[in-house]
């Protein structure tokens, strides 16, 4: 089908997906904010970072493992492929067990570390005994399962399960807060709301693949096939761990925001916990589009069609940039009101719309970051993802919060994102334009 219309069918699923996975974490926080608890809303900000980790663990198996399954399928290795999906699953849930286990039992040097104080560490700790400490295995698979559905096409499956697992958070969130729960135990209750509802996402994925057992479908479960070639198993994790480390970083990122942050007052944490996620719409709409992208890419890249390859990237790219901009505009003029959205108190309000009005000029400079890293695990190119994000957070970003935090305090902090991402965006389009002219010299 052409290219536009191809793109249309991977990336609205997604799309909506990722539209989903953001409602349901901003539901937490809304319901959370309806207490009027700015200490409750700074403990659930704290655990922005950890949840991350999650999703970071899910990006190894994920990404690395649903790239190279578009690219076997390319080349019509449908065998081989079965045999990368089901390492993927058990990789991933091996390591969400261990991190777990590992949050269980340092779970408060953790959070103190993040810092959490005497006022917030209580909340942020019962939300993250629910959503990491017996979350933690379900988020992941849900995440890794719905990956590799994706990477053989099945993105309207794989879209629906994120999906379905966001509509039942903001349905169990009030139910568990305010109707089982008693008063004071609000956290308590998101957290489980949060927990069950990524048990039925998962639940759901294992139905999927089940039923697709029987017919064409790729993505398996067991591992009485075997363990993949060395070959593969060397690109899961070339691929897949740039992915990860670039999750990683990324929280990283978000730790030292809330850890800077943190120095000045609870309330300035709570409004940029808020703002953190305030900010994700236009981004996880990017996600999905270079979600939806991906697949293409690397099938296209492995069959060597580069020509449909090429096309697949410029209007990925071009999508991505129009909504980073009609972003900016949104944000510019409702940043007030979208902060009212989540809490009333007035000094995190007022502070929350000078820092999203800041942030979010960074938008469409975040998305061509995260793009170029997408186009790389396309080609099976993990060294030059892991060389980009290494640079983007280690090199630019996370010394940019500490050299501006010192020049101009807390606002200093909100203007390094924009600040930093300007010198990614530049260094992701050089390197990425010298691959494709030595790559694709004649298309």
């Amino acid at each position: 089908m052409p290219v536009a219309k191809a793109l249309r069918v991977m990336a609205v699923p997604t799309i909506f997906s990722q539209i989903i996975i953001l409602i349901y974490n901003l539901a937490d926080t809304f319901f959370i904010g309806k207490t009027d608890n700015p200490y409750m809303v700074a403990g659930v900000s704290l655990m922005l970072p950890v949840f991350n980790l999650c999703l970071a663990f899910a990006g190894l198996a994920g990404i690395g493992g649903g790239a190279l399954i578009s690219r076997l399928l390319g080349v019509h290795r449908e065998e081989e492929a079965k045999k990368v999906s089901a390492f993927c699953f058990w990789l991933s849930a091996g390591i969400a067990a261990c991190f777990s286990v590992a949050m269980l039992f340092f779970a408060e040097p953790f959070l103190r570390a993040l810092g959490a104080s005497d006022q917030t560490f209580p909340y942020a700790y019962q939300y993250s005994f629910c959503v990491v400490v017996l979350g933690a295995v379900p988020t992941v698979l849900s995440n890794v399962m719905s990956n590799l559905l994706r990477s053989e096409g099945i993105s309207r499956e794989a879209g629906f399960g994120i999906a379905m697992g966001g509509c039942m958070n903001i349905v169990l969130d009030p139910i568990f807060m305010f109707v089982i729960m008693p008063k004071g135990k609000e956290i308590l209750g998101v957290g489980i709301a949060t927990c069950l509802s990524n048990l039925l996402v998962c639940l759901f994925f294992f139905y999927v693949i089940a039923k697709r057992q029987g017919s064409k479908g790729v993505v398996r479960l067991g591992l009485r096939r075997g363990l993949p070639e060395r070959e593969s198993l060397k690109s899961i994790f070339y691929v897949g761990l740039p992915s990860a480390v670039g999750s990683l970083l990324f929280d990283l990122d978000y730790i030292v925001i809330d850890k800077l942050m943190s120095g000045y007052h609870d309330i300035a944490l709570a409004a940029i916990g808020i703002v953190l996620k305030a900010e994700r719409l236009p981004l996880n709409v990017g996600i999905g589009i270079c979600q939806g992208m991906t697949p293409i890419v690397a099938y296209n890249y492995s069959s060597k069609n580069y020509r449909r390859m090429k096309e697949t990237i410029r209007t990925a790219r071009l999508a991505g940039i129009i909504t980073g901009i009609i972003s900016i505009i949104l944000y510019e003029i409702f940043a007030a009101q979208i902060l009212e959205i989540f809490i009333r108190e007035p000094q995190t309000v007022e502070l929350g719309t000078a820092f999203l009005r800041a942030r979010c000029l960074a938008t469409p400079l975040m998305f061509l970051s995260f793009f170029t890293l997408h186009t790389f695990q396309g080609f099976g190119e993990g060294g030059k993802a892991m060389f980009l994000a290494v640079m983007r957070w280690l090199a630019f970003n996370i010394p940019m919060l500490f050299l501006l935090n010192y020049l101009f305090g807390m606002y200093g902090i909100v203007w390094a994102q924009v600040t930093a991402d300007i010198l990614t965006v530049s260094l992701s389009f050089y390197v990425f334009l010298t691959y494709q002219k030595k790559k694709f010299p004649d298309e």
